[in-house]
Parts: C-alpha cells; structure tokens; sequence
C-alpha cells in the first residue's frame, strides 16, 4: 500500500453521471436488481468543518479511534497504519467487533504492544487490535488481537467469524531485527483472541501477502501477492485438508496452488472488460519459499501468470474478486493501467475481466490504484483509493454509475503541495446500517451512518 499513482484533480471532481468501463452487470449478479434510474449516488460531498470527511448531505461520521489514544484496555497506545479490517456481530443488541490491521515495518513509531499469549515475534511491530462497539455505536473496549507480526496489509473475513491477518512481507528472521520468519498468514478470534494466539498458518504459503476470500461452500481460501517489481506476484487458492472446520482447521494444512492463465504471462495484457479465460491451477513448489521466493519458482515450461500489485480479495456471487490495483510498462508490466477488478468463477474454472479504472481507459474515469474493496448492501461495490492526490471512497451501482461516498480532507501536506492519506478497511457492519473506514495515516477510524440504501 501506499504507493504514488498518477492523479488528475479534474477528473476526481467530474463525478455525476460517469462510468466505469466493464461488465458490471455480471460483477454484481446475484445482488438486488434495479433500474439504472433508481440510484445515481447520494449527492455532491459537503466540506467539512473540522477538517477530516467530507460526506454527502444526511451522513454523519464519528471518530471511533486515533492512533496514539491509549487503548482502553490499558495495554499501551493504539497503534498507527490502520489498514484492512473486519467487522462482526458481537451477540444480540447489535453489538460488533471490529478488527483492524496494522501495517507497521521495523521502523514503525506506533507499534502494536506485545501482550503474553498473542505475540509471535517481539521484535516485530505489527499486527492487529480489535475494538467492541455498544449497542449504540459507541466504543466500549479497545484492545490488542495479536501482536508481534509484520507490515500487517489486508486480509479477510471467514465462515466461523474469525479474521485472517495477511503480513505483507518475505523478511527472514535476522532481516530488520527480526527473531522470526514473515511473510505469513494469522487467524484472530475477535471474540477470544487468545484461542487463536499468534500461529502462523505455514501451509498458506510464504510470500507478500495482502488479502484473502475463503469460498464459504467450499472452504477453499483465495489469497492474492502484493508484488509491485518483477517478478510480479501470482493468485493462490489453498485446498485445506479440514475445509470449514472451524476455527483451528487451517492450522490442519492443505495444498497451495497458483494460478495459471495459458497464453496470459501477465494479467496486464489484457485490455478488454467481459473477456473471459479458462484457468490452470498448478501446485507450488515450496509453499515456504525455504529457498527461493514462490513467485520465482519453477511452474514448469508452461510458467505462471503474474500481475502487478495484486491488492484486494472478496467473496461474492459463488465466486471471488480480486484486484489489480495498477501495471506500469516502465516497470516491466505487459500494458498500462490505473486498476482492474478479476473475477474467479471456480464452478467453470474461468477468470473474466470485469473492471478497468482510469484515465488509460477514459479521461472522465474518478480512481486509480483501487485497493480495498467491498460490496455494500443492496450489492454496490466500494472502492478504496490509494493513489495519487485527493483520496475517495467511491460507490458503483449496478448499472455502473460511480459516485462519491467520502473524501479525505484531512490535508497532511502544505496548501501548495497537499497531501492526503489513503483509505483502507472499507467494511460494513452486519445490518448494513454502518460503513467502517480507515484513514491509514495519521491513523483513524470512521464510523459513516446516513441514508444508506
């Protein structure tokens, strides 16, 4: 995360009435139909008078949690970085835990606290903290969820209500000061997370990871490598030998595949939204890159296909998503682009293209560099910037109208040369009537409620 993108402020501010290029009919089959004239957004974003988001008329926003604050289980200071996140019901009276990913490197001022029983590296910075919020809203408790990981990105949510915590990162213990191996997937247990510790889920593979979506009928988890230099990384699905065994079955192993597209070296090339592929699955190597990272290892004369900045994994329509969420051919991509939006449907072993963002494919077109993503209920998709300039959440309806939900005004910069935070952890609560969001720096966490259809 966090990489510069090309911006256009002009084009971020031309949003009524503009659409993405793609097949959004099929991205959001199986979500409630609607005209194309039922919903086209809700309204210009009004400025805010503190500062910090600017949200359509009716919304309201609470800061739920900054970094710094103490945490309220007296365990130190909530930690910077805020990125993915989860959100759960906590019992009846519309209680929810949220768990929020913390993407701290060794050098990381705000660290996530080591606490006895949820800390695997010492010497690590990372991790994740869990805040429980009332039955109005209001943050009841705040405290650590696993402790002592690294460059902790995205990650996702699973069928039995836990949260896998993705290390975006291949340092070996020794590298940065380390004591541990990285590069791992965790499970937090947002309820009790001393039941889940800090284990390292080994058979998931070791490489840089930022998402993942486990096929709630099959158990099968997605997971995409977050590689922004040759070599690009790949798409992985993890067969488990436990599959929805709860929480503890994927400490049971399994095998790690990776995706093969033949013909498609680089996801890149292509250029055209609704264009279909069959799809390879080829097993990994070495799942623990004891030797050499998975993304270099030998697929056979066939090879493997690769993308660049693989960011963003959801569940959706029998099917999962993911992202791309930019190629650059001066970095070695096979073509140009601000972001796509894939679909794996593994009932027909086929990946389509579904959506292209930016400016290479219209110069009206709002985003670059999508990153996290969700659908919304009532079956809109919503976008996470982080790219260049100013920074949004957008919504896309069916009929693919995008529209403004959020925008950072929290300028960290200068008045003539501003600069804005990206979003991340764009989640909604189990009734739909919340939108949970991080601003990643200088690290808060918004509550967003309104007139949400």
């Amino acid at each position: 995360m966090s990489r510069t993108a090309p911006s256009s402020a002009t084009r971020r501010q031309i949003l009524a009435g503009i659409v993405f290029t793609g097949a959004l009919g099929t991205l959001f089959a199986g979500a409630p139909a609607a005209s194309p004239r039922d919903f086209h957004g809700y309204g210009p974003l009004l400025p805010d008078p503190k500062g910090l988001l600017d949200l359509p008329a009716g919304f309201r926003y609470r800061v739920l949690s900054v970094a710094g604050s103490p945490l309220r289980s007296g365990q130190g200071a909530v930690p910077g970085n805020c990125d993915g996140m989860g959100a759960f019901a906590a019992g009846d009276g519309g209680r929810i835990r949220l768990v929020r990913n913390h993407e701290n490197r060794a050098t990381a001022e705000l660290r996530v606290p080591p606490v006895v029983g949820l800390t695997y590296d010492p010497y690590a910075r990372g991790g994740c903290t869990v805040l429980t919020l009332d039955e109005r809203g209001a943050v009841a408790d705040e405290r650590v969820g696993i402790a002592g990981t690294a460059v902790n990105c995205a990650g996702g949510t699973t069928p039995w209500h836990t949260w896998l915590t993705c290390e975006e990162t291949e340092d070996r213990a020794g590298a940065n000061g380390y004591a541990k191996d990285h590069g791992y997937v965790f499970e937090v247990d947002p309820a009790e997370p001393l039941r889940t510790g800090a284990v390292p889920l080994t058979a998931l593979g070791r490489f840089a990871h930022e998402a993942v979506a486990v096929d709630p009928y099959r158990g099968v988890v997605y997971e995409t490598e977050d590689a922004f230099v040759q070599p690009f990384g790949l798409f992985y699905r993890f067969l488990p030998d436990r599959p929805l065994g709860g929480t503890g079955s994927l400490r049971a192993g399994g095998r790690l595949e990776a995706m093969r597209v033949p013909g498609v070296p680089d996801l890149a090339q292509v250029t055209e939204p609704g264009t279909a592929f069959p799809v390879e699955w080829v097993p990994v190597p070495d799942p623990s890159a004891a030797r050499t990272p998975i993304r270099l290892q030998d697929f056979g004369r066939a090879g493997i296909t690769h993308a660049q900045k693989l960011e963003g994994c959801y569940w959706s329509r029998g099917g999962v998503s993911f992202v791309s969420s930019y190629a650059r051919t001066r970095e070695g991509a096979a073509a140009d682009h601000f972001g796509q939006v894939w679909h794996y449907d593994p009932e027909r072993a086929r990946v389509t293209l579904e959506v292209l963002f930016g400016p290479s494919t219209d110069i009206r077109l709002p985003g670059d560099s999508p990153d996290n993503i969700c659908l919304a209920p009532g079956g809109r998709l919503m976008v996470c910037e982080d790219g260049g300039g100013e920074q949004y959440v957008f919504g896309v309806t069916r009929a693919g109208t995008v529209y403004p939900v959020a925008r950072n005004a929290d300028n960290l910069g200068t008045a003539q040369a501003p600069e804005w935070s990206e979003f991340a952890g764009v989640s909604f609560s189990p009734d739909g009537g919340t939108m949970f969001v991080n601003a990643y720096t200088p690290g808060r966490t918004f509550a967003i409620t309104g007139p949400w259809r």
